[in-house]
């Protein structure tokens, strides 16, 4: 081999080296991350509250003067379901999450304007307000989330959301009623779209519920208790 076929042969072994070595250090190198996908629980997905319904000449809830005033505390959530992280079920007892979705916020903090927003369109209460707020009323409603998840055990996929809501006197610190709500929606594809789209579903159920269940316990709470007369929102 003549000194020119040498060099030559040189520097394509070296090129051909080089080549190999970018090659894997391309393989090397981690793919990039797809940003998280954000979702949210919103009032027009969750849609109206139930209207107020019809009732007699006699009953506590025949004018809004006459109805209790609300006080909505902030919702709290059990454990594994006070994140932002969008939760999916495979089997009993395993909480799994999505990787590359989200909620835009936590579901209680969600929840919290969807309520208020659903209680006060229901027309059973004089007025219906939010924590963190001055302002005192007749009856106070605590809520825990104690599920929302999307269940790959039957088919179509689903979510369920399940709701503890207690009712309590607001001068006595009495519970007026306490319900554990179980909502359930099917998912239209198994992915975290579907789930979220059925979330929303979950929740307008949900909040129908809840509307009912407090018109009905503050309808016998004014009933039982022996001088009870509505109070304005006011100022502490």
């Amino acid at each position: 081999m003549n000194h020119f076929s040498l060099a030559r042969w040189l520097s394509l072994a070296i090129a051909a080296t080089a080549l190999g070595l970018m090659t894997a250090c391309s393989a090397l190198k981690p793919k990039p991350v797809p940003p998280p996908a954000f979702f949210s629980l919103d009032a027009g997905a969750a849609g109206a509250a139930p209207a107020p319904r019809a009732v007699s000449s006699g009953s506590a809830s025949t004018s809004a003067l006459a109805a209790p005033t609300l006080l909505i505390t902030a919702p709290q959530a059990g454990a594994g379901f006070d994140s932002q992280r969008i939760i999916y079920v495979r089997q009993a007892h395993q909480l799994e999450y999505f990787a590359h979705s989200e909620w835009v916020d936590t579901p209680a903090r969600m929840l919290a304007p969807l309520m208020v927003s659903a209680l006060d369109r229901a027309g059973r209460f004089r007025a219906v307000v939010a924590t963190p707020t001055a302002a005192i009323a007749d009856l106070r409603l605590d809520t825990e989330i104690l599920r929302l998840q999307h269940e790959f055990d039957a088919v179509p996929s689903r979510v369920r959301l399940t709701l503890r809501a207690t009712l309590t006197d607001n001068a006595t610190r009495q519970v007026v009623a306490q319900v554990d709500l179980d909502t359930r929606a099917d998912a239209a594809s198994p992915d975290a779209y579907g789930g979220v789209v059925a979330a929303n579903h979950a929740t307008a159920t949900l909040l129908q519920a809840l509307a009912e269940f407090c018109g009905q316990a503050a309808e016998q709470w004014q009933a039982r208790v022996p001088g009870a007369t509505p109070r304005a929102v006011g100022r502490l």
